[in-house]
């Protein structure tokens, strides 16, 4: 019996698997999320000074207000591909006959197809949202990382006010279990004041960098690794440390999660998922699936940021 698949995911049912996939971003649970842009988004930034003054009995203007503001421009992005029924029909076959009483119910064709393709949305993302598109970064239409990719400047490194600040071990230098610990003392000692205490501050760091730094303290006999498990609060110096998968290694960011913008439209009418069964169209053993979604990144006091590179 031949296996037939009629389905076409659309609109706002689409709208919660697209979802459901960039939100599987590790980043994603460190950004502060603005959604439903159609266009672009502005982050407004206001700058207070002399405001305060003795108290007198007449009305004395004093003190400037300075608004300002970032735009968050999502890009548009799409997958359009052909995908062949044979090829993924052995998996979700073995699927369906995994062994055990309590084994859930089978899933459906459909379903496998688009968790098949959740993965590779959510790698994108997660990717783009420090390194910018690495097929053409930061070219018209295409996302601009937070960091920076082999061709492109990042959102951070282009901002003048991102307190910079060099590789402890000098630069290129890779970062090894005797150098992470001075990288992370140089990134908070450069937190600014009034940004040391937030709660939602955080050190951004590769999964790598977390390895490393783990392996330091272990050494050191801060903490035994063998006992940490899925509870532990991953922190230094009382800082609280965001593991992105998507960030390089060798690089860090100290910021708040409320200063970190990620910008999509995932509820609009143009995000969709959708499966094309071609057999009653071409007579092929193909899925034609068109799956748009958009995103984008900014940040939005960059005096407040800190960057090691």
């Amino acid at each position: 019996m031949a296996l037939t698949t009629n389905s076409n995911y659309s609109g706002k049912s689409a709208g919660f698997y697209v979802s459901q996939a960039l939100r599987q971003a590790t980043s994603m649970e460190y950004l502060t999320m603005i959604e439903n842009i159609k266009f672009k988004s502005n982050i407004q930034k206001m700058n207070a000074t002399g405001m305060v003054m003795a108290a007198s009995c007449n009305f004395t203007g004093a003190g400037t207000l300075a608004l300002t503001e970032n735009v968050l421009t999502p890009s548009n992005r799409q997958i359009n591909t052909d995908l062949c029924k044979g090829d993924l029909l052995d998996s979700w076959e073995a699927m369906q006959m995994r062994a055990g009483a309590g084994a859930p119910p089978p899933a459906s064709f459909d379903d496998y197809v688009i968790s098949y393709l959740a993965d590779i949305i959510a790698d994108d993302t997660e990717n783009t949202i420090w390194n910018g598109d690495t097929a053409a970064p930061n070219a018209a239409g295409e996302w601009a990382g937070f960091v920076t990719s082999a061709a492109a400047v990042g959102i951070l490194v282009a901002d003048a006010t991102v307190n910079d600040v060099a590789n402890a071990g000098g630069a290129g230098t890779a970062y090894d279990a005797t150098n992470i610990i001075a990288n992370l003392q140089a990134c908070t000692a450069a937190i600014p004041t009034a940004v040391y205490t937030k709660e939602d501050l955080y050190i951004y760091m590769s999964p790598k960098s977390y390895r490393l730094y783990i392996s330091a303290i272990s050494t050191l006999g801060y903490v035994n690794a063998y006992s940490m498990n899925r509870d532990y609060d991953a922190v230094f110096e009382g800082i609280k440390i965001a593991v992105c998968t998507g960030m390089s290694n060798d690089v860090l960011v100290a910021a708040e999660k409320s200063n970190l913008f990620f910008g999509t439209d995932l509820l609009g009418d143009q995000t969709s998922i959708r499966l094309m069964d071609m057999s009653t169209l071409d007579g092929s053993d193909n899925i034609r699936v068109v799956a748009k979604y958009s995103g984008g990144v900014q940040v939005g006091i960059g005096a407040d940021t800190v960057l090691v590179s």
